[in-house]
Formats: C-alpha cells, sequence, structure tokens
C-alpha cells in the first residue's frame, strides 16, 4: 500500500490541478492553458476534488478513518506498531489490539493461552514477568510492556507481521500487585484490554498447586518436571495424580480467604480499564465462552485447540490425602462447596 501524503501536499495538488483547468492568466504570468469544453473542465474538476478529499480522509487521525466502521469509541484501542526487529509489510495499516491475562498459578491460564495461540491472528507469549529481573521495578516493567506490544518479543505464539491481538501472562505474585497504580495507568494510556481468569474453586487450585510444587522437587517423570501435560502424552498425567497432598487443616480457611482478597482487590484496582472476567470451571463446562473472548478482542471467530490435558480429573477425595479433615474443616462454611464435583462439561 502506498505510504499517504501529508495533508499540505495534497491541499497543494489541489491547486496545481484547478490551475492547469483554468481560464484566466495563470498566476506566475504565464500564457493560459488550451481551453477546453465546460463539460470536460466541470468533469475534471469533480475529479480532481474526489481524488484529494478520499486521500486525505485515509490520512487524519492515523488510521481512524480507514476503519468507517469502527465506533469511535474503539479507537483508543487499535494501534499500529512498527517493530524495531522487521515491517509488517503489507499488514502494516492492519490495527493490532493489546492484551493482558491477568491471573494466579494452577487457574487453567496455560490451557486457555493455548487456546488463543492456535487462532492465527493472536500471539500471547507466556508468563514474560516469571523473570524476576524483568519485573525489578517499574521502568523494566514498562520497558517490557513496550517491547511485547510493539510486536518486539519473540516466542514460539508470534505472529509477526499479520498480528491482530498481542497479548501474555501476567501472574498476581509477578510485580502486579505492587505496581497495580502506574500498571493501570500505562494500560489506561496504551489502551490495553485485560482478561482476568480465576478459579471459582479454590480447594482445587491448591491440589493442583501443592502437587505442582512436590513434582517440581520429586521430578516424577524420568526426572523432569512437568507443570502441563499435553494430550500426547496423557498417560504422564496418570502418573502426576498420583501424588495426594497433605492439607494443613488450621491454615486452609485462612489462604482461602487470602486468595479471594488478591482476585477482589485486583479487579477493583483494574475496574476503570476495559477488561473481562472468567473463571476457569465455566470455560470447561463450556468452551463455546472462547468466543465470548474472541468478541471482546474484536477477533474473527475461528476453531480454537489445545493440547494440554487436564491432570487432577477425579473428585477430590481421591486427590486429597486427608480428605475427612479437610471435608469436617469446609463442612458448614462458605467454602463447603469447594468438596464437591464441578467439571461436568455441556
Amino acid at each position: 500500500m502506498i505510504k499517504p501524503l501529508k495533508l499540505k501536499a495534497h491541499y497543494a495538488s489541489s491547486l496545481a490541478f484547478l490551475s492547469i483547468f483554468s481560464n484566466s492568466q495563470g498566476s506566475f504570468g504565464a500564457k493560459p492553458q488550451m481551453r477546453l469544453p465546460v463539460f470536460q473542465r466541470t468533469v475534471l474538476l469533480a475529479l480532481g476534488f474526489r481524488i484529494n478529499l478520499n486521500v486525505t480522509m485515509a490520512d487524519v487521525g492515523e488510521g481512524a478513518y480507514k476503519y468507517p466502521g469502527i465506533p469511535t469509541a474503539e479507537l483508543p484501542f487499535l494501534h499500529y506498531p512498527k517493530p524495531t526487529t522487521y515491517t509488517r509489510n503489507e499488514c502494516a495499516w492492519t490495527p493490532v489490539r493489546y492484551f493482558a491475562i491477568i491471573s494466579m498459578q494452577r487457574s487453567g491460564s496455560g490451557w486457555f493461552e493455548t487456546l488463543l495461540n492456535s487462532h492465527i491472528n493472536i500471539s500471547s507469549n507466556g508468563e514474560i514477568f516469571f523473570v524476576k529481573e524483568r519485573r525489578r521495578n517499574v521502568s523494566t516493567i514498562m520497558e517490557t510492556l513496550d517491547k511485547v506490544y510493539n510486536l518486539d518479543w519473540y516466542s514460539s505464539a508470534s505472529k509477526n507481521e499479520c498480528t491482530g491481538a498481542v497479548g501474555f501472562k501476567w501472574m498476581l505474585n509477578q510485580g502486579l500487585m505492587e505496581n497495580q497504580e502506574d500498571t493501570v495507568e500505562y494500560f489506561k494510556r496504551k489502551g490495553v484490554s485485560s482478561i482476568f481468569l480465576f478459579r471459582r474453586n479454590l480447594l482445587r487450585r491448591l491440589v493442583s498447586l501443592l502437587a505442582n510444587s512436590h513434582d517440581r522437587d520429586a521430578k516424577q517423570l524420568n526426572g523432569t518436571h512437568k507443570a502441563h501435560v499435553h494430550s500426547r502424552h496423557e498417560v504422564q498425567a496418570e502418573v502426576l495424580a498420583r501424588f495426594k497432598p497433605l492439607i494443613d487443616v488450621e491454615s486452609l480457611i485462612p489462604d482461602i480467604k487470602q486468595t479471594r482478597k488478591w482476585s477482589t482487590d485486583i479487579l477493583q484496582y483494574f475496574k476503570g480499564t476495559r477488561h473481562m472476567v472468567l473463571y476457569y470451571e465455566d470455560l470447561v463446562r463450556n468452551q463455546a465462552k472462547m468466543m465470548d473472548v474472541l468478541d471482546f478482542l474484536r477477533m474473527p471467530h475461528a476453531k480454537l485447540t489445545s493440547r494440554h490435558v487436564k491432570i487432577h480429573t477425579r473428585p477430590l477425595s481421591d486427590h486429597i490425602q486427608n480428605w475427612d479433615a479437610v471435608s469436617q474443616a469446609l463442612k458448614g462454611t462458605e467454602y463447603e462447596s469447594f468438596l464437591h464435583s464441578d467439571y461436568q462439561r455441556k
């Protein structure tokens, strides 16, 4: 696509176009041009105005008029990044939307992200702030965010020049809670949309956390640690599910309350930003809800796939070593529902 000219150039071209077909003596003292029939002069003048008007409208607002069907409220969320490591070529004038998946460990964000990355126009770059150096202070956080949203972050999920939405996963304990004010200001200024992904059943999340922590030390799969299992290795999920954690009953309810407080607090911080809230259990029951996510990102609907395999699939009584004590601790409380199964798919 030809790069648009400056507005002043368009104006000058119109004057030049008009002067060519003027019947009076030129402004520079030149002899008048050849006289044309009135009809031809009228057609040419109208054509000149139309060409100039169309090109000028394509310039104003750097993209605002290239997509006239987009509501004005959407324009702050449309971006035209210019990567330093490559050129976007024919996609240079294709808008890109920025997003962040905000979640907690063992809440289904890995599975959720692989579903998004199966879309041809979406790039989600994983837990970029897992590396502590990138979240050392506000400056390093902002530098990292700028690199991601300028499409200069390379990962296996990168779609490069034809990316339509770019983002990453951000866990609450990876510098987000400590730097929430600066992050919210950045998200508002840059037009970043947030996708909050939580688990309703925090007891299941705790089992997953403890089992993952155990495997990090035990390395049950041929001496390697596996945080996630893919479909071609389903037997690995069975091995990892054999471990039954012993849950500290005394700290169970305080831990659940603290986890809920984190999610409540972060939603309060981000209430003034563009965001949506999802729950892992709802997505497991009905994966058609992923189309709501595509709508939120303004991406076309497509079949989304993932090779992730769920590890703990049986009732919680089969996954917790001291089930009777845990059950007794939660019965009669607001968390009693966590004891029951919650993964029936529609």
